[in-house]
């Protein structure tokens, strides 16, 4: 068994003050993995002081020197691809040929993508007599989530580095391993003391955090509620906040459609990782008359998702995060099928391993539009099939929810689902299973969010914008 009991403040791992801490267990076979201690008030404070203290001599540099930093952490990190994948395959639950790929080596790839990205992107433009430059906003408090936990870490703290702001994270502390991880990384590759700060921790050390009056801007990524009490707070304070927040994305398959390649998408998305994405696409909307032929599909593709340990070569899907999310999520799953929806896969009584915190993967049929399951984030392995009888209806139903993360169109002709994907409020559209771009910007509509992540757009979250007037040359003649 592990013990997290330190945290990283100002280049150093300290002692964590509290007895106070998380067990956390092997979402595959429910053993005790690790201790993870609760940071207090008091350590949010030092590690705030420290980035504070960091931030004048680090927002000085060279973008292009930040960027080398950054670099270097991508290659500490490379060097630890086989225990993180193995770490998170034990927290998480995703089957570890996936981490290895999504979880591990795709932020890795992240980091340097930043780093190529920050000088072009930071660099002085001109508008008229003025130049216009960026400052970096000052000490940035990261919250981050468990279900993707280094590539959540990425998008922010490499972002705000090369950006040329100091950090304090504090990840989920059900999926700790990264942290330690990314704290060795940095001190690895010689980040100087206090640019980046790592505090375990809780809820409650989150709060102190988002409540410390020396942060500048508050980024996080995690459930609705939460980003609305963060927002409530700094907005009294008049911080800056960038907030990626949940999700019920859905696909639109129009009658020409090639059902085949809908189904692979979309089971592909909604079960990744057992349904913990908040972009997964968890609703899907079929004409009327065709599904019949979409039920078959969906019922035969979820036959191929063996459920396992993810340690396992032969495992498709591996279990939950935690006993607790299992059971929220089987809650939604009992509230449905009390409801008579079709249930065309899985179910509270389909067959699951014995141990471990497991969902078989679940779809419901002629899910009603405005049910519970057809408009809240389950965050787990269910699908919502809902069919529509034209295509504004269907536009309708995708935009019907109070989230706009992501979405997906499949039509017969690109430009028809180019027309529909115009029409979608959500922050990413797929069309026709367009692979996932890391350089295009991340983030939603509505309950979805403020703010964006990844290339361009997720450095310049992390600035604020100074124009610099210059005297105008006049004309003498």
């Amino acid at each position: 068994m592990t013990a997290y009991q330190h945290h990283l403040i100002n280049g150093s791992w300290i002692a964590a003050q509290s007895a106070e801490t998380t067990p956390l267990y092997n979402s595959a076979t429910e053993a005790e993995l690790a201790q993870v201690a609760h940071g207090t008030c008091g350590e949010i404070d030092l590690a705030v002081r420290a980035a504070k203290k960091a931030f004048a001599s680090w927002s000085r540099l060279p973008v292009s020197t930040r960027a080398d930093y950054v670099r270097a952490i991508a290659d500490q990190l490379e060097e630890q691809v086989e225990q993180l994948a193995q770490g998170i395959a034990a927290e998480v639950g995703m089957p570890l040929k996936l981490s290895h790929r999504i979880q591990v080596q795709a932020p890795i790839l992240a980091w340097r993508g930043t780093a190529d990205l920050a000088v072009e992107t930071l660099a002085d433009t001109f508008v008229g007599h003025s130049t216009i430059t960026h400052v970096p906003v000052g000490v940035v408090g990261a919250i981050t989530p468990w279900n993707y936990p280094l590539h959540q870490m990425t998008g922010k703290v490499a972002a705000a580095l090369v950006a040329g702001c100091t950090v304090v994270l504090k990840p989920s502390e059900l999926a700790p391993c990264t942290a330690r991880a990314l704290g060795e990384a940095a001190l690895a590759a010689g980040l100087p003391d206090g640019v980046l700060n790592i505090v375990l921790g809780d809820a409650a050390t989150g709060q102190a955090l988002v409540d410390h009056p020396d942060v500048a801007l508050l980024s996080f990524t995690g459930s609705t509620a939460v980003g609305r009490r963060i927002a409530a707070s700094a907005g009294q304070a008049l911080k800056r906040v960038s907030l990626e927040l949940g999700g019920k994305s859905a696909c639109i398959a129009t009658p020409d459609a090639s059902p085949e390649s809908v189904v692979r998408q979309v089971v592909g998305s909604c079960f990744l990782n057992s349904g913990q994405s908040c972009n997964s696409l968890t609703r899907l909307l079929v004409p009327a008359e065709l599904y019949d032929i979409y039920r078959d599909l969906l019922a035969d593709a979820v036959t191929r998702l063996t459920l396992g340990d993810p340690l396992d070569p032969a495992t498709r899907m591996g279990p939950l995060v935690s006993a607790a999310h299992r059971d929220r999520v089987r809650a939604f799953i009992a509230d449905s099928e009390s409801q008579g929806f079709d249930l065309i896969a899985g179910g509270s009584q389909a067959a699951i391993p014995a141990n471990g915190y497991f969902i078989a993967p679940t779809i419901f049929g002629r899910v009603p539009a405005g049910s519970a399951l057809a408009q809240q984030e389950v965050f787990g392995p269910v699908l919502s099939v809902i069919t529509y009888e034209n295509e504004q209806q269907a536009v309708d139903i995708a935009n019907g929810t109070a989230y706009g993360l992501a979405a997906a169109v499949w039509a017969g002709e690109i430009d028809q689902g180019l027309t529909l994907a115009r029409q979608l409020r959500a922050g990413q559209v797929d069309v026709n299973g367009a692979p996932y771009n890391a350089a295009a910007p991340f983030g939603g509509f509505g309950d979805s969010g403020l703010g964006r992540e990844g290339g361009t757009f997720g450095i310049e979250e992390f600035v604020e914008i100074r124009a610099i007037q210059m005297p105008v040359a006049r004309d003498k003649s």
